[in-house]
């Protein structure tokens, strides 16, 4: 796992699966645009920005994780980015059928006016996004069946062994009763 942060929002990490190298800073410029689009990020880019401007954390003499934490982790990463991408989706899902709706105007013998075409226009960006994210949701959807079984394995209560003796019980004594009223 590697973590990015930006020099202008260093209380943002984002975290992305292997090590430093330009695909993981692809991921983890993915990660910053949907913070972007959800409105959960307040740091300020007017000129813009590039992966290679990420700054790598670098964990301080912490101690070593586990694999298992480290699944976990993902895991809860993998789903909260489901979360967020479904939101996404189903904010867009409405108003991209209405402009698909818009669309069989196109193919039509009927002239079209001026305005129609531009509102097609704009609503082509909407179908565009909704499409990205859509796709951005099935793929996160099949991946997270998979970070939720991890965590349904880390949910799971442990069962005593069979070499631990069961406790007994305390034997009950008068005292221990309610009063009766």
């Amino acid at each position: 796992m590697v973590q990015y942060t930006l020099a202008q929002s260093p209380e943002v990490v984002l975290t992305v699966p292997g090590k430093d190298s330009p695909k993981a800073r692809e991921k983890a410029m993915a990660q910053l645009v949907e913070l972007m689009d959800a409105g959960q990020l307040s740091a300020e880019l007017e000129d813009g920005f590039s992966p290679q401007q990420f700054v790598e954390v670098k964990e301080l003499a912490m101690p070593a994780v586990s694999e298992g934490e480290d699944a976990i982790t993902q895991a809860v990463q993998v789903l909260n980015n489901l979360a967020t991408l479904k939101v996404k989706v189903q904010e867009l899902r409405s108003e991209a059928m209405k402009v698909r709706a818009q669309v069989d105007i196109l193919f039509r013998d009927e002239p079209v006016s001026e305005e129609e075409i531009s509102s097609l226009r704009e609503g082509f960006k909407v179908l565009k996004n909704f499409a990205l994210f859509n796709l951005r949701y099935q793929e996160a959807k099949s991946q997270a069946h998979q970070a939720r079984e991890i965590l349904d394995r880390a949910l799971q209560s442990p069962e005593p062994s069979k070499s631990e003796p069961s406790k007994p019980e305390p034997p009950k004594s008068q005292s221990a009763e309610p009063a009766k009223k």
